[in-house]
């Protein structure tokens, strides 16, 4: 039997008080995240990068695992469902990126969508304990110091939760260094509030767990709806996490992440918002290039990210607070033109807000974004 790299052979995480940005699937792009940094982002990773396509060369997946240099804290997240795959993709990591290029590798056992699921990859590790056992120990020993994480959801059904079974195992049988749970089963998607209570009680169950092996206790980070610095601190005392993991919190207002090390609400101004973008704009251009192709997938990548913007309702038009991600607001005016511009929800004026800052697009553009009307729930964004 394969004895697991412990922790403390690993470069040792020190994500204490780390804002951590979530792996979002074609909106996380490098651009996204040099803007999250901006704001206040400590730790970020990469979109979810599939294993297969890495060990034979995809130029495609490659890309999505570059780091910026302002990436102080940065991880690649990898999906695949067998040790075949995963194993060598984790030597590969190792190999070309090495613990300078990467500070952690993250196995995503949370994606929902079919396609990842009936690959035996993503949420569908949950109920595959000992196949999981396997990757963990051997992309663990393929990644020599580079430590390894894992992201996972309550389950696979709403009423048969296990990550309360699999939470004592990770650090004490299998070496992880650091967890996340999104307090959703694969099941449940949106459609309903995380379950904190839930985190709280695996929280408890990974502490005892880790006490009675006589181990250092890991990053245990959790996950789900929060959209304020107020729930920020409120969830992180309810129920012990380390931290808590922002997905679409950070999509809808990336400066959420100043709120939080500030511990205050932003009422930004529309002004200061179109500076953001603009900053996207840029580091598009920067990414991707200026040619042609390069503008054309920064308006691209700027749009899917306005599709999400656009959802933000300025804190001075609130009636109470904090601000909750799940509730769907009435259409607003804004304070100004430009803060009503930003809440449109046409796409017209999404490449109206593009053209500002990267011209006219030439008429063969078009855009619809990947994920609709998803600001409130998108089974495909977060890995």
């Amino acid at each position: 039997m394969d004895v697991p790299m412990r922790p403390e052979e690993k470069k040792r995480l020190n994500w204490e008080n780390g804002l951590y940005l979530a792996p979002l699937t074609t909106v996380g792009n490098l651009p996204f995240r040099r803007l999250c940094v901006d704001y206040g982002a400590t730790i970020t990773i990469s979109e979810m990068a599939l294993a297969q396509p890495l060990v034979t060369g995809s130029a495609e997946e490659w890309a999505l695992v570059r780091r910026h240099e302002s990436e102080k804290m940065f991880g690649v997240q990898l999906a695949g469902g067998f040790p075949n795959r995963m194993v060598p993709a984790a030597e590969l990591l190792a190999k070309e990126l090495g613990p300078s290029g990467i500070d952690f590798v993250d196995i995503n056992m949370g994606c929902p969508i079919d396609l990842i699921f009936k690959q035996g990859a993503g949420s569908a590790l949950m109920d595959q304990p000992t196949r999981l056992g396997k990757i963990l120990v051997g992309m663990n020993r393929a990644l020599g110091e580079i430590p390894l994480t894992v992201k996972f959801r309550t389950g696979i059904l709403n009423n048969k939760p296990n990550a309360h079974k699999l939470m004592p195992r990770y650090e004490t049988e299998w070496g992880v260094s650091a967890m996340t749970l999104h307090g959703r089963s694969r099941q449940q998607r949106y459609s309903r509030l995380a379950n904190w209570d839930y985190i709280k009680e695996c929280v408890e169950v990974a502490r005892e767990a880790v006490k009675d092996a006589g181990m250092a206790p890991i990053p245990i980070f959790g996950n789900g709806d929060c959209f304020s610095a107020q729930g920020y601190y409120e969830a992180k005392e309810r129920t012990g996490v380390d931290g808590v993991m922002l997905a679409r919190g950070a999509l809808i207002k990336p400066w959420l992440f100043t709120e939080i090390a500030e511990r205050r609400e932003w009422d930004i101004s529309a002004t200061e918002r179109l500076e953001g973008i603009r900053k996207f704009a840029e580091y598009g251009l920067s990414h991707w290039g200026s040619d042609t192709l390069g503008v054309n997938l920064t308006r691209r990548f700027l749009c899917e990210a306005l599709s999400f913007q656009h959802r933000y309702i300025p804190i001075g038009l609130l009636e109470r607070m904090p601000p909750m991600i799940n509730e769907r607001p009435p259409s607003y005016k804004g304070r100004n033109e430009l803060e009503t511009l930003l809440a449109s929800p046409y796409v017209g004026d999404w490449l109206k807000i593009a053209e500002m800052f990267l011209g006219p697009p030439d008429e063969s553009f078009t855009f619809s974004p990947k994920h609709k009307s998803n600001a409130y729930g998108s089974e495909e964004a977060q890995g």
